[in-house]
């Protein structure tokens, strides 16, 4: 009963009418590459209206255009206010009448303004250097941005130095520290900087730059790592420490929070010394309270965040864990936090059992219930009459925005940019189980039902393998691993989250270390065959798994532990996790993996290497991996693909040269979802 509850309350919320999407065509990628995206919700000062961006994909330029909507929180109306001819985003309110927004429509990424009435955008900023994040002060008038500068250098300064870099006939990088190169890009030197842009003269002043000379800082993310106190005084931002004397930021997860005069009157001052990760400053409404989240493990980027509350008048914290109950494993990890117009509540985002639940914690009590707990949500805010607005997307459609009262009982629709082309699909019905897995606990996961399912049938199994290893196959829309595609080619899907999955409680996440091949090939297998047993049109004879990142690193040991599958599929998946240490960037992440560096404890790498069991090999593989991806080189591609190559194994090689740990080009996605499928069916199939 709770699996057909599940189904319906999603398809209700997302409006899809059940006889309508059964007389349409089944999912395809065609599909998923056509859907509208909705994101970066920002929800006007009257709290009527959300200004967002939508981004669509252009199939013949191979790239996604983005324009600026507007809506009426009533659902009433929506509004375009840009063109993807020149694509725009980040749209922040300028009063309730008018927007700023970024755009390259003159060549560098500027900050423009538009009003609502329908008049043409003006240009704001005539900057040197492409502007990155953009936020609006408390006065609706001065800006926050970022750029991208040398160490002590202006950005005048640091356009001289690139343009004249640009002139040099010499090709050669040399560097004296790592990151030599981080996700896709080769480290060019310069930092992301905070700067004020005043609108009356057009001056940028950086209130970063001091840090660079005594405390060398990089801060990551955009306007969610920096915060103003209401009364305009004071900027809080987030920053990695980087060292004194030597970079650490390879190796490191060490952010602090910093104060600085917003007026750059004085030096940025840390205000935090936790040796692991605080992000995320939120000032309360009547400036009194700063929250923010903070981890606790130095090292680890997928340690639970905490919630820290901060007394700005006197420096004193207190935190707490976000708690769905008492049990061992009812804590959750917030990954956003918004205050309520009150200051009363704070408004969490959080993985929880699969989903991306909201939840809302007396700030005074600390005590957390779930507002809205069924789909993945993102960017949560207050809205009028204290209504909250988000986005909210499910496996049976993408996201859409929507509003909810404070009491999560009343959940209103804000936007339909996709009912139509939902509506045209036959989609799998989703079903959510649990079993017994390693170690005795209780592990979930997800069966997609083809999409013109019928009893009588026999259907072949695609296996899906997430990522991360700290990770989830949740209950969302996903462009890159959507299951409604596999579901579409007449595959049943199934999802397991494995030890080391996140929404489950910390503990079982943390259950990943240092046992990659253990616990998490354990409850695979043990999902597979509780799900072969559950629903008897799956075909056992014809299996078939797939996996990108730690799922394209768990295929790779799967082919050496186990002969059950028909085929794989290993996207950007580690081979020699020894290797893999010496190629990748973010070394902090192998080190907390496996418990050290190489040398150190090689015990650690050697056992749960996939190229120890090369020996065994004998599925046939597709491998895809992008050659701009620097996470894991794709070295490890192709030398998986030798081996199989070597050993005689039937085995195809996918190669992207222009992309990087994902394939995100439209095109490319396109080609991508085509050769799984093929392989897939030249395998699984009669």
């Amino acid at each position: 009963m709770r699996q057909l509850l599940f189904s319906s309350l999603i398809t209700c919320a997302l409006g899809i009418i059940p006889g309508l999407a059964a007389e349409g065509h089944s999912f395809s990628v065609q599909d998923l590459v056509a859907m509208s995206r909705l994101s970066d919700a920002r929800v006007s000062p009257d709290g009527k209206q959300v200004a967002f961006t939508v981004t669509i994909p252009d199939l013949e330029q191979n790239k996604s255009h983005s324009e600026i909507h507007v809506a009426a929180l009533d659902g009433s109306r929506v509004k375009r206010l840009t063109s993807a001819v020149a694509s725009s985003s980040q749209a922040r309110w300028a009063g309730s009448k008018a927007i700023y927004f970024l755009s390259a429509r003159t060549g560098s990424v500027q900050v423009w303004t538009l009003a609502l009435d329908g008049s043409k955008p003006r240009q704001v900023t005539k900057l040197p250097l492409d502007v990155g994040a953009l936020e609006v002060a408390p006065d609706g008038k001065s800006l926050l941005i970022s750029m991208a500068v040398f160490p002590g250098k202006t950005p005048e300064e640091t356009q001289r130095i690139l343009r004249q870099k640009e002139k040099t006939k010499a090709s050669g990088l040399l560097f004296d520290h790592l990151f030599v190169r981080h996700w896709d890009t080769w480290n060019d030197g310069t930092r992301n900087h905070v700067f004020t842009y005043d609108s009356t003269n057009g001056m940028a002043r950086d209130l970063m730059a001091s840090l660079d000379a005594d405390c060398p800082t990089k801060p990551y993310g955009g306007g969610e790592d920096f915060a103003v106190t209401p009364d305009q005084k004071t900027l809080v931002f987030s920053a990695k420490d980087m060292g004194t004397g030597k970079s650490t930021e390879a190796w490191s997860t060490n952010f602090d929070l910093f104060q600085v005069p917003f007026d750059g009157s004085a030096a940025p001052r840390r205000i935090t010394t936790n040796p692991a990760w605080d992000a995320q400053p939120k000032f309360s409404p009547d400036g009194r309270t700063l929250a923010y989240l903070a981890m606790t493990r130095p090292g680890f980027e997928a340690d639970r965040y905490e919630i820290v509350l901060r007394d700005w008048a006197s420096g004193r914290e207190e935190k707490f864990t976000l708690r769905v109950d008492e049990t061992p494993r009812g804590d959750r990890s917030p990954s956003s936090i918004a205050w309520s117009a009150d200051g009363r509540t704070l408004h969490c985002l959080a993985e929880h059992l699969g989903q991306n639940a909201l939840f809302a914690v007396d700030v005074a009590s600390h005590k957390a219930r779930i507002l809205v707990g069924e789909g993945t949500l993102v960017g949560v805010q207050p809205a009028t009459g204290g209504r909250l607005l988000y986005g909210m997307n499910s496996l049976l459609g993408p996201t859409e925005l929507y509003t909810v009262d404070p009491e999560g009982k009343d959940t209103r629709r804000v936007t339909h940019f996709n009912d139509a082309k939902v509506a045209a699909t036959r989609l799998g019905r989703p079903e959510r189980f649990t079993f017994e897995g390693a170690k005795g606990d209780t592990v979930y996961g997800y069966l997609v039902y083809p999409a013109d399912f019928d009893p009588a049938k026999k259907y072949p199994v695609a296996m899906l393998i997430h990522g991360g290893p700290q990770g989830v196959f949740g209950n969302d829309f996903h462009y890159r691993w959507n299951p409604q595609a596999y579901a579409g080619a007449g595959y049943a899907v199934l999802m397991i989250d494995f030890h080391g999955s996140t929404s489950y409680g910390q503990a079982f996440t943390d259950a990943i270390r240092d046992d990659w091949g253990g616990a998490p090939f354990e409850d695979l297998m043990k999902g597979l065959d509780f799900a072969l047993a559950k629903y008897p049109f799956l075909d056992k004879d014809r299996l078939g798994a797939l996996g990108a990142s730690y799922g394209g690193y768990m295929i790779n040991w799967i082919a050496g532990h186990t002969d059950r599958f028909k085929c794989l599929v290993c996207h950007d998946g580690n081979l020699d996790e020894r290797m893999a240490y010496y190629d990748t960037e973010e070394l902090w992440f192998p080190e907390w993996e496996h418990m050290g560096t190489p040398w150190d404890n090689p015990a650690g790498y050697n056992k749960p290497n996939p190229i120890e069991f090369v020996k065994n090999w004998q599925t046939p593989m597709l491998v895809v991996h992008g050659m701009k991806d620097f996470r894991i080189a794709y070295s490890q591609g192709l030398s998986t693909f030798t081996a199989l190559q070597r050993k005689g194994i039937p085995s195809k090689l996918l190669l992207f040269p222009d992309e990087n740990h994902w394939v995100l080009r439209p095109a490319n996605s396109v080609q991508w979802h085509e050769t799984v499928l093929g392989w897939l069916d030249q395998w699984l199939k009669p």
